[in-house]
Formats: C-alpha cells, structure tokens, sequence
C-alpha cells in the first residue's frame, strides 16, 4: 500500500497545503519519512489523516465559487468499529460546509472494505447540504463496498453504484466531473419518473 499515491495530476490547479480555506493548509510532506499506517501497512505519506485509524483522504480540488470538492480516500471504511464517518463528518466535512462547500465527489477506487453501523451521519450530512441543492456522489466503490453501504440505506442520502462505477476520473479535468456526475444523477431520476 506504500505506493498507492493519492492522485497528482491535478497539482498544477490545485493543492490542499497551499489553500488558505482548507483544513490541510501549510502541511508539509516527507517523500521520504513513512508514518501512517492502516493496520500494519504503511501508506504513502501524501495522504492526510483525519482522525480515523483504517481510511485516509486527499482533497484533490476545490472550486470555493461552484462549491464543491473532490476528494480520494484509501483504506478500510470501518464505522462500525473505528466510527469512521464520524471522523470524516467532523474533521473534514463539517470543515469544507463552513466554507459553503455542498457537493462532494469521493473517489473510493482504494477503500477496500466497508463496515457499516449507524446512517445517523450520512443523514446529517445529507441534511447540511439539501437546502443548497448539495449531494454527496462516491464514485467507483468496489461492488462488495457497494453492497455492505446499501444494507445501511447510506443510498437514502449518498449517490452510488453502478452508474457511478467506471469512471475514468483521471482523465478529466477536475473543473468538469461535478456536471458530469450531476448530468448522470439527474438521468437516473428522470428513469425512476
């Protein structure tokens, strides 16, 4: 897991360390020093804790005008145990909400796992950012992630699946990916009419 690098090509528009309004801001990274672990694996040292022991984020973008974020994770989504949506609500989300942040794109192509417990927090999320016609989109969840996270109705309030899945987000630029996952979203509810 020591290689698996948060996404880099997007440096150039954008870096959490050197953005004023995030809660990465003046970080400084050690190419060379590893610290952070998921479980006995360390992970490279570019990505940011948040409080959690299993999952770990990098904001990859932010657009403060069309106020929205994306974000990549890696590791375990362990709520049950770790309570790790409490960690990513409080020390992250709840953050990048106070400076008027309402969609969110959580690219998941490296959580491995998810264990589910309480929505209760999906719900609150949900509920800060509706009002300003916010969302919350996961994009590329394995499909076993996929599964686990609907047995725990997060779908009531997070957009996921297969429709979200294979995504070649990469190749984009960041400006872009939040029309075309809201042109996909909107999609899918002009089907369910």
């Amino acid at each position: 897991m020591h290689d698996i690098e948060p996404w880099y090509g997007w440096r150039d528009e954008y870096t959490a360390e050197n953005d004023a309004k995030s809660p990465f801001y003046g970080r400084e990274y050690d190419e060379a020093y590893f610290t952070n672990k998921i479980y006995n694996y360390y992970i490279h040292p570019q990505w940011d804790s948040f409080g959690s022991e299993t999952l770990y984020a990098k904001i990859l973008y932010v657009d403060y005008s069309k106020k929205f974020a994306l974000i990549e994770l890696i590791g375990e989504w362990n709520d049950c145990i770790e309570n790790d949506i409490m960690f990513l609500k409080r020390d992250l989300i709840d953050y990048l909400i106070k400076k008027h942040i309402v969609k969110f794109v959580i690219f998941c192509d490296n959580v491995l796992n998810y264990h589910g417990d309480d929505d209760s927090y999906y719900e609150e999320w949900y509920e800060d950012i509706r009002d300003e016609n916010g969302w919350i989109c996961l994009v590329n969840t394995f499909d076993h992630v996929s599964r686990e996270m609907k047995k725990y109705r997060l779908h009531y309030y997070v957009n996921f699946g297969p429709e979200f899945n294979d995504i070649n987000w990469r190749k984009r630029k960041p400006g872009h990916l939040p029309d075309e996952i809201e042109k996909i979203m909107y999609k899918g509810m002009k089907l369910l009419q």
